[in-house]
């Protein structure tokens, strides 16, 4: 058993304890250990593994406190939770903090850290980080998406952005809205409801929901994106290979001061009529040579999802006629300005 004493210098107490010392009994309940709290000095009293594991929770809700200026319930239960099993430093900015692998974490959620894992994905990270407008195409699996929501909420997170607005096509694959049941907005909710999914992951259900009320995280169908300026946002379109050329065009000039934005597309699944142009295929000539926009293609070998996932994506390539180059790719895996 040992004893250390730790400084509550330069934050208030009261929040960082949490009212009648709420988030400390959250610390206590996890560990074998007794902790007092006499003015601005915690002392910890416990096994050497606790009383460390203590100390550095304590380092991180004062960081956390420092930076938003408030704390919750649920940051000190994600922060008690992601130092108990990985021991890691979740509350510092992501770009700052290596994974044990020495690969940059994205973003640290109760459910473990999310990161790149692939050859591609981190470029696709390393494009997000180096550029404002990124596009990221590729078959489905490589998680384009789910990567790119992280980015977005871990630019939110370390007030890089003031909001997040996610944008998808409503278009049919293979069913008519017009036979869906429900109004305009049940109709359209299961096209958007991968950007849900990928949002329940990385934020508690009590925060997603007072974002989307405060409306600091929009999802909403690309077409209501006509008309608006988007400053200091992260702006993501999703399955933009069924975004028309107006539309792509339209979605792109909504940026505005201090914003960022991530497109994601599978140009091998476009549900466009025959003859419209997918706006995610034309783009790729269009912006080729202007700096500050990044070009990234995934391939099979950057497929996340189970294993049979790879051998469906070659199966149809040999069934249409293609071969194992990327479609549309250029002559290396980051484009201008990457």
């Amino acid at each position: 058993m040992i004893e250390k004493k730790l400084q509550l210098s330069g934050v208030d107490p009261v929040q960082l304890l949490g009212y009648n010392d709420a988030h400390l009994q959250l610390i206590e309940e996890r560990f074998d250990a007794t902790v007092a709290v006499r003015g601005d000095t915690v002392l910890v009293r416990g096994s050497l593994q606790d009383v460390t594991k203590i100390e550095k929770i304590f380092k991180e809700l004062i960081f956390i406190l420092t930076k938003n200026g408030g704390l919750g319930p649920n940051d000190v239960a994600t922060v008690i939770d992601l130092v108990t099993v990985n021991g890691t430093s979740p509350a510092l900015p992501a770009e700052s903090v290596a994974t044990d692998d020495g690969e940059h974490a994205i973003l640290f959620t109760r459910v473990g850290i999310i990161k790149a894992r692939t050859p591609g994905q981190k470029v696709y990270l390393q494009a997000a980080r180096k550029n404002d407008i990124v596009f990221g195409i590729g078959p489905a699996g490589t998680g384009k998406t789910y990567l790119a929501v992280a980015i977005a909420v871990a630019a939110l997170k370390n007030r890089d952005v003031t909001k997040i607005v996610l944008a998808r096509p409503a278009v049919e694959a293979g069913e008519s809205l017009g036979f869906l049941p429900g109004d305009f907005r049940e109709k359209i909710d299961p096209y958007l409801r991968p950007l849900y999914d990928a949002l329940d992951d990385m934020l508690s259900a009590e925060r997603l929901k007072n974002y989307l009320e405060k409306r600091i995280i929009e999802i909403v169908p690309l077409a209501y994106m006509r008309g608006r300026t988007l400053h200091n946002a992260f702006v993501i379109l999703d399955e933009a290979q069924n975004a028309t050329a107006v539309q792509m065009k339209m979605f792109l000039t909504r940026l505005g001061t201090h914003a960022r934005a991530i497109i994601t597309g599978d140009i091998s699944q476009i549900d466009l009529p025959t003859k419209t142009t997918s706006g995610l295929v034309q783009i790729q000539e269009v912006l080729k040579q202007v700096q500050g926009i990044s070009f990234v293609y995934f391939d099979r070998n950057d497929v996340v999802r189970h294993r049979l996932v790879k051998d469906i994506i070659d199966a149809y390539d040999r069934f249409n006629g293609v071969t194992n180059e990327r479609v549309g790719e250029p002559t290396t895996k980051r484009g201008p300005g990457a």
